[in-house]
């Protein structure tokens, strides 16, 4: 089946009545042949690994929802769940959306201010914390008047509530509370690169929509996709922390939707890390983001020498991948890396899927099936073939039919909801603020954020091209690419370059201190981009740091670089 044939003949069916817990855990547990199956299998550093069942999953989940209902905890009200990927962390999502509750995940990586903000701002009325966080939650509740209770896991600690404890105390039977598709289930906080970040409400229908772009992004996740009936053994892994989009909906509920058993863990990342992850849990499908991947490749050239892979699928997000990437996945992991794009208010719209439509290297991929997605311009048009504009989706279906995937609106912000959508009399078309090509044959090309694009000597410069040949350099780990001001010319390109580390360990010399080796490496990078792009494009100016600055999900923060050589230039500017 070609691309064409499989949008046109899918169609969204969305019941009136949907709870994601119900999907992702209580049908499974409920079922005499599927309860003993695997559900989580947690891991953590120093720790031995445990698998989890369906049906503990449930019986733990019942247990949290009634002691949440002693609590207090009422239909619609926020449950901050701020803990990294355990099986408690899968509990208290399914705890709290089976009750009719919120679920806010929020990242462990938080310090006190954006922790204190997010939850002043939802009025969460409890939240969930373990060794990692439940310090920090207990240093900013007194600014929260609506956080009522701090719920510990398995870190006992003054003032809160012992997760242990509650659940003995409860039943381990809890009625479902019937929910529409359309109530809200989770509240999710953007990254807030301009601004408060703001809060996205998302429904129990978002993950229906999801589905679609999941199964693709992971060819067909285990299933044979002739014949649906027929499933294979998975597992699913991704180190995408299950306080984002990404980990949550794109990786931990879709896995459980499919009652198929997820790897939790607890750890920090490394390359050695997921590719022995990936070993020992026999792992055969991923989300790995471009940061990630790129690291693997530097640090593991050829890891099929090293170690037993069994992957089948790997969908990456967050980043361009790039086609140095694309092609490490398929010469050395042994899988076409299908790139995927969305964002919290609409996820997963837009991919790849080898299995059915080619993959092409840097590309977006095209809007995965039951999505409307086109490139648009400022005045909401669709833009013709190979003219940048944002990546925009559509309300409706090209059947005519309402899109599940759309977020409900901003929490407490109807103005910023508003100028979300554009276009026609009705405002049909959402802006996600990303720019990208389309070419003939309907693939997008990510050309990077609207606000990350910039001009330079009358160019317009898109950074992701110039990361990624850079990237393809021996000595270049990472790279974040900027304008730099210019009185001339009002701005050059500028490169932030992270060298990698096997290029460092193989010079006799170090590089980083000695000026005349790092003029020679920036010549040695200049010649490398001007000898793959257009003259314009190569950095006239290359700066080394030891490392980027990254969200909490993985993506470079070119504003913070770019707010830098703002900040060097006025002061280069108020120099007598």
């Amino acid at each position: 089946m070609g691309y064409d044939a499989l949008h046109r003949g899918f169609g969204w069916s969305v019941p009136d009545r949907f709870n994601m817990a119900e999907v992702c855990s209580r049908r499974w547990a409920a079922d005499p042949k599927r309860r003993r199956d695997v559900a989580v299998v947690a891991t953590a550093p120093d720790s031995p690994d445990r698998s989890h069942t369906y049906a503990e999953l449930q019986s733990a989940a019942n247990r949290l929802s009634n002691a949440l209902v002693r609590l207090g905890v009422k239909r619609a009200d926020r449950v901050a769940i701020v803990m990294p990927q355990r099986f408690e962390t899968a509990v208290a999502y399914m705890a709290v959306l089976q009750m009719g509750a919120v679920g806010m995940p929020l990242s462990q990586l938080f310090g006190p201010e954006a922790l204190a903000f997010r939850l002043q701002d939802s009025q969460a009325v409890v939240a969930i914390g373990d060794a990692s966080t439940v310090a920090a939650l207990c240093e900013v509740r007194g600014q929260c008047p609506a956080l009522r209770e701090v719920l510990a896991v398995h870190a006992p600690a003054p003032g809160t509530l012992d997760w242990s404890q509650a659940l003995q105390a409860s039943a381990a039977e809890f009625d479902l509370v019937d929910t529409a598709a359309d109530d809200p289930a989770v509240l999710i906080y953007t990254s807030g690169t301009t601004g408060n970040p703001k809060g996205a409400l998302i429904p129990h229908r978002a993950l229906i929509g999801n589905l679609s772009g999941f199964v693709c992004s992971q060819n067909w996740f285990g299933f044979d996709p002739q014949d649906a009936s027929r499933p294979s053994q998975a597992v699913f892994w991704s180190p995408a922390d299950w306080a984002w989009t990404g980990g949550l909906m794109d990786a931990l509920l879709p896995t459980l939707y499919f009652g198929r058993p997820i790897v939790a863990h607890s750890g920090r990342f490394s390359p050695a890390v997921a590719f022995e992850l990936m070993q020992r849990h026999r792992v055969t499908h991923t989300f790995l983001f471009p940061t990630a991947l790129k690291a693997m490749m530097k640090a593991f050239p050829e890891p099929r020498g090293q170690f037993r892979l069994h992957l089948q699928a790997i969908m990456s997000a967050g980043e361009a991948v790039g086609d140095a990437v694309f092609a490490y996945g398929q010469q050395q992991l042994g899988v076409t890396i299908n790139e995927m794009f969305g964002q919290t208010e609409i996820n997963y719209v837009v991919g790849n899927c080898s299995l059915m439509y080619p993959a092409k290297p840097g590309s977006m991929g095209k809007g995965y099936p039951g999505h409307r997605v086109a490139v648009i311009d400022d005045e909401g048009r669709e833009c013709p073939v190979g003219v940048a504009g944002d990546v925009a989706v559509h309300r409706l279906d090209i059947h005519g039919d309402p899109d599940p995937i759309f977020f409900l609106g901003y929490w407490r912000n109807e103005a910023a909801t508003r100028a979300k959508f554009t276009g026609d009399p009705n405002h049909s078309w959402c802006r996600t603020g990303d720019m990208a090509v389309a070419d003939a044959n309907g693939y997008l090309w990510y050309q990077g954020r609207s606000d990350d694009m910039f001009k330079a000597a009358g160019y317009r410069i898109g950074p992701s091209e110039i990361e990624n040949c850079l990237v393809k350099h021996p000595a270049v780990a990472n790279a974040a690419v900027v304008p730099q001001p210019d009185e001339e010319r009002g701005a050059v390109v500028k490169a932030y370059v992270v060298l990698a580390q096997e290029y460092l360990s193989a010079q006799r010399a170090p590089v980083r201190g000695d000026a005349v080796a790092e003029a020679a490496l920036v010549r040695e990078l200049q010649a490398h981009v001007k000898g793959q792009l257009a003259p314009y494009e190569y950095p006239k100016a290359i700066e080394f740091i030891d490392a980027l600055p990254m969200t909490t999900t993985g993506k470079v923060q070119r504003r913070v670089l770019r707010l830098q050589e703002e900040a060097r230039f006025a002061q280069r500017g108020a120099q007598p």
